[in-house]
């Protein structure tokens, strides 16, 4: 198993991710290029590329599944007219996005964690996002995801 996933290799990766929200965000805020943000995004982190991802975003509700790249990018940064429920949840934008895995399970090549992501608002107020996360190594030998479920807590 020399091609093993690390913890280390997921909170890495959990990382990225976050900072790569948050810098779509800012490019929107800043009237930059915050679709080419997105577009990094998505190609560094998930398995578009070489195989399938199964995406189930926070606030989807008439398309709640995306299996391809387009779906995803109109979810982060909106302006598909094939999605039209979806605004753009990365350009909120947020100032800060932290993971806490509940727990992570490394199966080899494959590894899925689930937990609670908090997104940090501009006035500082943090949301609480639930998700489960799977990884898989691409042929570059770096994390992919290709598990995206993410949705809000249940309030009674």
């Amino acid at each position: 198993m020399g091609n093993a996933i690390t913890a280390e290799e997921v909170a890495q990766s959990q990382q990225t991710w976050g900072k790569g929200i948050v810098a779509i965000g800012k490019a929107f805020s800043d009237k930059g290029d915050f679709v080419q943000a997105a577009e990094q995004h998505i190609d560094t982190l998930y398995n578009f590329k070489e195989g399938d991802v199964l995406f189930k975003p926070t606030k989807a509700a008439d398309v709640q599944f995306r299996l391809d790249r387009e779906g995803a990018l109109s979810y982060f940064v909106g302006g598909n007219d094939s999605y039209k429920e979806d605004h753009g949840f990365a350009i909120t934008p947020w100032t800060n996005v932290r993971f806490e895995n509940v727990a992570t399970s490394i199966h080899g090549e494959y590894a899925v964690a689930m937990g609670n992501y908090y997104f940090t608002q501009v006035d500082g107020t943090e949301v609480k996002v639930e998700y489960t996360f799977g990884y898989i190594k691409g042929a570059d030998g770096k994390l992919r995801i290709n598990l995206h479920h993410s949705s809000l807590p249940y309030t009674k």
